[in-house]
């Protein structure tokens, strides 16, 4: 799942007490803070992330929490380990009815949405027609015939208008189609022990649920939920679509499970990472194609042959040519990998044209406010140019006690093994080229 959404500028402010005594101008700064602030979206479990010492911050036009008290490294670990607590409630949750529902979704997807058996679901990129990746999407085929459609939520805007506006043109021409914006709630519980977790609060087996497949059920006495095994981390998990109204007390259901701990932003974005995982503006974004994203498993063989789908000419031709450009997994030991470091050869010669891309903040998965936390990841203006030899993702990995990222390199230097270097402060260090995930995903499949 390449869920996230688009990164968001944020100031982080030093811990209560820390702070150094404000000037008049200093004053004015914090006043600003505090009214970007009250201007931030909440989601319905904001006062439990506070009450439980969630530290918020803004994302993506949001206030989430980007951690714990626990820190992000044990909330990482114990994600891995036992199960974790999300709240993914800023994520734009949608419902296409009517008999040309289909016919309207791969008309702005490259997935094969008409293969789709009751209550599976995929993961399918909305593009555009130079072939960029306009956002990446969740569309599950419910059981109660209409789409169900997740998608990031710094894309929430851009996504509806181009939805709305097909669906205008197709309903212009007497197409049967509706949409309509969910106001649910979205929580996902994540890790080894979901299902049990999870179990106890439901009469359906889970047992015979598998990735990618959803149901609606009562669970833990909350009716009307869309449990969709699926998640962002690369365990065994689901998402719980739930309504608002009961949304706190379905989290607090799972939190008063010894083994459930509340996990934010920070560990997300580390587990998405290890998981080889994209983030939507900054792994993938308008300007890169599923070609060079490797994400060319999101094109079914019937969409591939009918090139029917927005870019299909380019993107195909990319297919038969091979991109000159690939996203890659990098390892590496000694000083962390950043988004923006330069990949050269291990002669110190860049492998593509590495281009400037505009620092605008610290990330909303740092826990330091000052960039060398286990979280940070600088901020990219938007859109930006993802030149080959540019790292996009990094950050040392928890699990693998060493640091992880993946960027876009010159195909030529694209195979497993290829020896690199990444420039870290002025300083060349080497980074050899790796599989993705870095950490093997423990998807659920059904016997």
């Amino acid at each position: 799942m390449l869920r996230a959404g688009c990164r968001a500028a944020l100031s982080l402010r030093p811990p209560q007490g820390s702070a150094p005594r404000r000037g008049a101008g200093e004053q004015r700064s914090g006043a600003a803070e505090a009214a970007a602030g009250e201007s931030l979206k909440r989601t319905p479990l904001d006062a439990l992330h506070r009450s439980r010492g969630g530290r918020m911050v803004p994302f993506a036009g949001w206030s989430l929490p980007l951690h714990y008290g626990q820190g992000h490294l044990q909330s990482h670990l114990h994600t891995r380990r036992r199960c974790s607590l999300f709240d993914v409630s800023h994520m734009l949750q949608a419902r296409v009815y009517g008999r040309d529902r289909i016919r309207f979704m791969e008309s702005l997807v490259v997935g094969d949405i008409a293969e789709l058996k009751p209550g599976q679901g995929t993961l399918t990129l909305l593009t555009n027609e130079r072939g960029g990746i306009v956002d990446d999407l969740i569309i599950t085929n419910t059981l109660e015939e209409h789409l169900y459609v997740v998608s990031n939520a710094g894309c929430a805007d851009k996504d509806l208008a181009i939805m709305r506006g097909r669906a205008a043109e197709l309903q212009a021409t007497g197409g049967d189609i509706h949409l309509e914006v969910l106001d649910n709630a979205l929580l996902a519980l994540q890790g080894p022990s979901m299902a049990r977790v999870l179990q106890a609060g439901l009469s359906d087996d889970l047992g015979k649920l598998s990735f990618m497949n959803s149901i609606t059920t009562t669970v833990f006495g909350v009716p009307s939920c869309r449990v969709t095994r699926c998640g962002y981390t690369g365990e065994d998990g689901v998402e719980i679509s739930v309504p608002t109204g009961r949304a706190v007390e379905l989290a607090e259901q799972l939190l008063g499970v010894p083994e459930v701990w509340p996990a934010g932003l920070a560990a997300r974005d580390s587990l998405r990472l290890e998981a080889g995982l994209c983030l939507y503006g900054n792994d993938i974004d308008e300007t890169t194609t599923p070609a060079e994203a490797g994400l060319m498993w999101t094109l079914g063989k019937r969409r591939r042959a009918a090139m029917d789908f927005p870019g299909a000419a380019i993107i195909m031709a990319q297919v038969k040519e091979k991109p000159k450009r690939k996203r890659v997994g990098l390892t590496s030991v000694g000083p962390p990998i950043r988004p923006h470091m330069a990949i050269l050869d291990p002669e110190g010669t860049p492998v593509g044209e590495w281009g400037s891309r505009a620092h605008v903040g610290i990330a909303s998965n740092c826990t330091c406010g000052r960039g060398g936390c286990w979280g940070h990841q600088p901020l990219l203006s938007s859109p930006v140019l993802m030149s080959a030899g540019t790292v996009t993702s990094g950050c040392p990995s928890p699990s693998l006690g060493k640091n992880i990222a993946m960027g876009y390199v010159e195909a030529v230097h694209s195979r497993a093994g290829t020896t690199l270097t990444v420039e870290v402060r002025k300083k060349q260090h080497l980074a050899l080229v790796t599989k993705m995930p870095f950490v093997p995903t423990q998807y659920y499949m059904a016997k």
